[in-house]
């Protein structure tokens, strides 16, 4: 496997994309992954991109970028893979907010007859990255679905951001970008790789019940049968007029799922005391209040994990929630991941979501390391 990554900052898309080119270099990869601001004239960014890389190239609209360079905001990332032994399949799926359960069965069908290097879905030798609109609130169903019916194969993904304007969030595939969509790329190998995740969260022994909530819209108006924000609040200790992103973000919502904790991040307070999410909620959940470690700390464990060959090809993608960008730079920890990142061969974005083989998260990191 061959890799070669490029970034720019540069406003324009043409000057932008002409330097990630010079960067990735003239030979034809098989496939292109890209991230990139919200901010660029989406029809010159395709054009550019299309005029100078003759292959397939997927990649969304983000809240920040991820490089080897370490976090950028408003520019553009790229990654240029050249492989025999990677076979990406990459299908967009458009209109979520009007897709049945059959289209997803009608996506696993086509893709089994259109597999090149086995003849069934195959978790040893597969992976899925999708790359959805982060403002369509269809995550938590779109991963379920492409979950079950591509037979459990490890899956990870992010929500496109628009820089945290959250009025319109992008997919890129086929030569343009859209909305309401989602882009799946089915990945067959027979090169070494692994699926990932890490938040830096533990549980509490604060738990709270979810007793009425619209799951439609992300929103909790019960806990424990009082207003949600009234009651959040309480369980924390503090006046309900001081509730604000930080204390959001420093105490998020989990959900223990197969024994494992993943976190439901809470968006805002509304006028009712009720509370939105980024995540879906239901009522009747039990939920654990989870309160934050070593930020960096957790981050030096996950690369380490990731067992990365020094003398050998690699690339990661990485799927990073905007809420942890934006703790990152709160506690002035961006240059220590900066640092942390340098050794790694990583693109990625700052997200409205993660996903994670079925489930849709918040505040974590996920990804994939394929290694050459």
């Amino acid at each position: 496997m061959r890799v070669r990554w490029g970034r720019s900052l540069r406003e324009g898309a043409e000057a932008a994309v002409s330097e990630l080119y010079q960067a990735i270099g003239t030979s034809g990869p098989d496939i292109l992954i890209f991230f990139c601001s919200a901010g660029y004239d989406r029809t010159g960014l395709s054009k550019a991109l299309e005029a100078r890389f003759r292959c397939p190239i997927i990649g969304c609209t983000t809240a920040g970028e991820i490089s080897p360079a370490g976090y950028q905001q408003g520019g553009i990332v790229a990654a240029a893979v050249t492989s025999r032994q990677l076979k990406v399949h990459t299908r967009i799926l458009p209109s979520l907010s009007r897709r049945k359960a059959s289209d997803f069965m009608d996506l696993a069908v086509d893709l089994r007859k259109n597999l090149t290097l086995g003849t069934s879905f195959d978790k040893d030798h597969m992976f899925g990255l999708l790359l959805i609109d982060g403002l369509s609130k269809m995550e938590d169903e779109t991963i379920a679905s492409l979950y079950s019916n591509l037979d459990g194969i490890p899956i990870i993904g992010g929500s496109a951001g628009d820089d945290l304007r959250f009025q319109e969030t992008f997919v890129y595939a086929n030569g343009s970008f859209h909305g309401d969509s989602a882009v799946f790329a089915l990945c067959e190998t027979s090169l070494p790789f692994s699926t990932f995740k890490t938040q830096h969260f533990e549980p509490t022994d604060l738990k709270i019940v979810v007793t009425e909530a619209d799951a439609r819209s992300r929103i909790i108006r019960e806990i424990n049968g009082y207003p949600a924000g009234v009651e959040y609040a309480r369980v924390l200790g503090l006046p309900v007029e001081d509730l604000n992103p930080t204390v959001f973000s420093e105490n998020p919502l989990m959900i223990r799922l197969g024994g494992d904790y993943y976190v439901r991040s809470i968006q805002k307070v509304n006028p009712d005391m009720s509370l939105s999410l980024f995540c879906a909620i239901e009522e009747g959940l039990v939920l654990t209040i989870g309160k934050g470690s070593d930020m960096a700390e957790d981050l030096r464990e996950a690369i380490r994990g990731l067992r990365i060959d020094p003398h050998g090809d690699h690339l990661a993608i990485f799927c990073d929630c905007i809420l942890r960008k934006l703790e990152a730079a709160d506690k002035s920890l961006e240059e220590d991941f900066g640092r942390i990142l340098s050794g790694v061969t990583a693109v990625g974005f700052s997200t409205y979501g993660e996903q994670f083989n079925s489930i849709h998260v918040n505040q974590t990191l996920t990804g994939v390391i394929i290694h050459g």
